[in-house]
């Protein structure tokens, strides 16, 4: 469902910005901006006395609004029209306007110059609350019941670090305990996750890429449904067709996927296009595996640096997983944050092949034995992500052997108890 957004901006160039910047967000409707508090207010009482289904998710103020001061017009929004969230552009985003602006009702604060990434984040947000208020209302009308899925990119520091495995196996646990979930193979040119899950497939990504409005009819059409549950949306058989899946496209396809699934993972391997960008942009989590060796590590570190420079993502929103682990290794996880600045998880996969080959070979990956200690440090990784529904009493999988408890919460579900 479109999220329909109405800026209340007063100055004629932040007009011009905000206006173009919303309307490139994916699934966003803006409409026609009001130019001052009184405008604003009228509008939305009128839209109201129509319906509460009516009124805008998400209300963007620019701090110069007129004439009623911006955090005193935000405070009447929120008291006359509780459905309705609010976003403050201000070019003061110091904690203790944002705590005023919080105080005031409003949702959500977005500094100056505006930055894609951060106005996409905050709208979302807002937005999945505005809809979830008016559900519990009883009047949030049609729609879906997975907004607000979880997304997770999986990217790597070099090739061979083990994205895909890292991907399928999270997507396998999350799915398992009981969220619909998507795996979604982004890595374009080379990706492999067919090939892992002994998949023949006609539809792809570029099948969605030209598409405006992925209606869930179009969605579920594109989606390849997997023995195991997994909705899987697979790269192109032929590796030219991925330039077709621009940057826009990607975010149109996950916010369709986000839109529909409780949990999304998709593999962005280690190649960063404009798609796998925008992928990275938008996720909830974004994974960087590498293996503990120094020419990964210097990847990693790499990466980081670049997603940075790009605007793509901070250092201190990414989180690496370290692959192939073992006690003699002379690079440790502690080592590895340092060196790249970003989060480590404290699930570690430990170097065991020999339990892969057999599967990796057959394409069979979905059938690694429970027992696998790579599956279990895999899975336990997705408790520490918070992609698995744990049952009530359930200890939470933490690190490298603390995911025993969901194996075993398989294994209790899959024997009635």
């Amino acid at each position: 469902m479109p999220t329909r957004i109405l800026p209340a901006v007063g100055d004629t160039d932040a007009v011009r910005s905000i206006t173009t910047l919303l309307s490139q967000l994916p699934d966003a409707e803006p409409v026609a901006p009001v130019v001052d508090s009184t405008q604003l207010i009228d509008t939305l009482a009128r839209l109201a006395a129509e319906s509460v289904d009516e009124l805008p998710e998400v209300v963007v103020v620019h701090e110069r609004i007129g004439p009623v001061p911006a955090l005193e017009l935000i405070r009447e929004v929120a008291l006359r029209f509780p459905a309705v969230g609010v976003i403050l552009v201000t070019s003061d985003a110091s904690p203790g306007l944002f705590q005023a602006a919080m105080d005031y009702g409003a949702r959500g604060l977005v500094a100056l110059p505006l930055s894609y990434e951060e106005l996409a984040s905050r709208v979302q947000a807002v937005a999945q609350w505005s809809v979830g208020v008016r559900r519990h209302l009883g009047a949030g009308g049609d729609v879906f019941t997975g907004v607000g899925g979880t997304v997770v990119t999986v990217s790597g520091a070099k090739g061979g670090a083990g994205t895909t495995l890292t991907a399928i196996q999270l997507a396998l646990a999350a799915q398992a305990s009981g969220r619909s979930t998507a795996l979604v193979d982004m890595d374009l040119q080379t990706g492999d996750i067919a090939s892992y899950l002994d998949v023949q497939f006609r539809r792809s990504l570029v099948d969605l890429a030209a598409i405006t409005d992925i209606s869930p009819r179009v969605l579920a059409d594109a989606v390849f449904r997997h023995d195991t549950g997994l909705a899987l949306l697979l790269a192109p058989a032929e590796g030219e067709r991925g330039e077709d899946v621009t940057d826009r496209a990607a975010r149109q396809i996950v916010s369709a996927l986000r839109s529909r699934y409780e949990v999304v993972v998709i593999d962005c391997g280690a190649q960063l296009g404009g798609a796998g960008a925008a992928a990275v942009e938008m996720a909830d989590r974004a994974l960087l595996v590498t293996t503990p060796d120094v020419v990964a590590v210097r990847g990693a570190k790499r990466a980081v640096r670049m997603w940075d420079r790009l605007q793509i993502r901070k250092a201190e929103e990414t989180t690496v997983v370290v692959n192939r682990h073992s006690r003699g290794t002379e690079i440790q996880p502690p080592l590895i944050q340092k060196i790249t600045g970003t989060a480590v998880a404290a699930t570690v996969v430990p170097a065991n092949f020999k339990e892969l080959q057999s599967v990796v070979d057959a394409g069979r990956i979905h059938e690694l034995e429970n027992k696998s200690s790579v599956k279990q440090a895999l899975w336990g990784l997705a408790g520490e992500l918070g992609l698995v529904k744990a049952p009530e009493g359930a200890q939470k999988a933490g690190r490298s052997r603390g995911d025993r408890g969901s194996v075993n919460f398989r294994r209790r579900k899959e024997g009635g108890g």
